[in-house]
């Protein structure tokens, strides 16, 4: 019997416990109109809370498995981007959060969808340069010291950015490239796969001309050349029988395609030289013009 009234006694408290915890959560905020109601409660309160925090710990566990193979500087720039998705994800959470404890968040959500299509329209480029930094960053298609031809521009990678990559070019000027551009647009990198480029030096030389005598002198000027590569070995290739001459190109490797401007110009001026000393000569197109007179008229 007393076994009974102990056990009954025990319920009673847990009611009360129950009832008091539930009380405690339901005291808020309420208020009801045109049959809709909204309760802001202490309750409510709490589930975001947690719901904050579960969302947290998932984000963290998403970043550290993108992020851990990652170089330190596209670490940073991942975490950057990183955290636009994670205040979007937050926003979700909140309306998902709120509508499970039964909140009608209809209202919010259109007038949500609405600023967000006006955001996106307005801030459209701003959007697909993030994306496009993002790619970036995953996919390595473009790093720092990078070389790349943008609009005939060749310019060399110092920096990445989220919304931009910042190129100098071969005349110390910085271009600014916006990052959907790299994405959308045919970009030529000279140095993707390895750091090695091959380059050509391109003359004519007059018919008649000893052609095996203009390819030996061709493959000296690039054998003494500094910063022309001796393996893979430069090779000459007799391209073509041109209107006022025959054209030959000297064909050479290079580990810095940046300043291969500067070799081509030392280039020709050797090959100039060579080809004064060996009487090889470098025509000009000629043009022969014909005068007629026509008959004239006698009074």
């Amino acid at each position: 019997m007393q076994q009974d009234e102990s056990e009954g006694l025990q319920e009673v408290i847990k009611e009360d416990i129950w009832g008091s915890i539930k009380e405690f959560l339901g005291w808020g905020f309420h208020w009801t109109e045109d049959g809709k109601s909204i309760h802001i409660t202490i309750g409510l309160i709490l589930l975001l809370i947690l719901a904050f925090l579960a969302t947290s710990f998932a984000l963290k566990l998403v970043r550290t498995i993108f992020t851990r193979k990652m170089e330190t500087d596209d670490k940073l720039k991942f975490i950057s981007v990183f955290k636009f998705i994670k205040y979007v994800v937050y926003v979700a959470v909140i309306l998902l959060t709120m509508s499970a404890a039964g909140i009608d968040v209809t209202v919010l959500i259109t007038a949500s969808a609405v600023l967000f299509v006006g955001l996106g329209l307005a801030l459209q480029e701003l959007f697909q340069d993030l994306i496009g930094g993002v790619f970036i960053i995953i996919d390595k298609s473009l790093q720092v010291g990078d070389i790349v031809e943008v609009d005939g521009k060749v310019g060399k990678v110092f920096e990445i950015k989220l919304r931009t990559t910042r190129a100098i070019t071969r005349d110390d000027k910085v271009i600014i490239i916006p990052n959907h551009k790299l994405i959308s647009d045919t970009i030529y990198n000279y140095t993707q796969n390895h750091k090695t480029t091959r380059e050509k030096v391109g003359v004519g030389v007059a018919y008649g001309s000893d052609v095996q005598l203009v390819t030996a002198l061709l493959l000296e000027v690039a054998q003494e050349q500094r910063g022309v590569l001796k393996n893979p070995k430069p090779f000459v290739l007799f391209e073509d029988f041109g209107e006022s001459a025959l054209q030959f190109s000297i064909h050479f490797f290079v580990n810095d395609s940046f300043t291969d401007p500067r070799i081509k110009s030392e280039m020709r001026y050797r090959i100039d030289t060579k080809f004064r000393k060996n009487n090889v000569t470098i025509p000009f197109p000629q043009r022969d013009v014909h005068l007629f007179q026509g008959p004239t008229d006698k009074n």
